[in-house]
């Protein structure tokens, strides 16, 4: 607990950013949870610390603060995505508008990362469209993996999803990955309006 309330002081958060291909221009930039805390060095380590502690809400507050103090930094007219753990949901401050996020939140995507299932959150949809009317977009992040299945759609109504790296990595060598990124694509731009990032593009094709 001491190490864990150490890494939430030390806690700090890296851009990394996302592009739109065509126009070879950054359009947003999702934050990425990082501390400086040695006994807790990957996101994954503070999540799991956090899960056992039962600080997820303490976890979460700290990241949105630490996005809503250095959005100033960010290109103005760039989108911020910030990643939720699905108990985030059931956090009342998430919800209030006088919380630092909700100044800023016409800029933030709202990524809920399904960690854990939707199922545990009550009112989940009077919730996201709460979430909604103060200004904040949905994603669905790490789809085709984990618990982000194409219900998440019926549930959250996204307006971006991200397809997991799994399905991406390998797509110019595998025409099963390709008929299947193509396929859900297709469904969620044609068929749903919804925009589409991939994931863990790192080879030239």
């Amino acid at each position: 607990d001491a190490r864990f309330t150490n890494a939430l002081e030390q806690l700090w958060m890296a851009y990394q950013p996302i592009v739109h291909w065509p126009e070879r221009a950054v359009f947003a930039y999702e934050a990425l949870v990082r501390s400086s805390e040695p006994s807790l060095p990957s996101p994954l380590d503070l999540l799991d610390a956090a899960e056992r502690l039962g600080r997820l809400y303490d976890l979460g507050r700290r990241i949105r603060d630490r996005v809503a103090h250095s959005a100033p930094e960010a290109p103005g007219d760039a989108l911020l995505f910030v990643n939720l753990h699905a108990i985030d949901l059931n956090d009342f401050e998430l919800f209030a508008p006088t919380s630092p996020l909700a100044a800023i939140a016409s800029r933030v995507v709202l990524e809920i990362t399904e960690r854990a299932s939707l199922h545990g959150v009550n009112g989940l949809a009077t919730k996201v469209s709460k979430l909604r009317s103060l200004g904040f977009r949905i994603a669905v992040d790490d789809l085709g993996a984990g618990y982000a299945g194409l219900a998440s759609f019926t549930q959250l109504e996204p307006e971006f999803v991200k397809l997991d790296m799994s399905l991406v990595r390998g797509l110019d060598v595998s025409t099963r990955k390709r008929s299947v990124v193509r396929a859900m694509t297709r469904l969620c731009r044609k068929e749903l309006g919804i925009h589409v990032v991939c994931e863990g593009v790192e080879t030239v094709g």
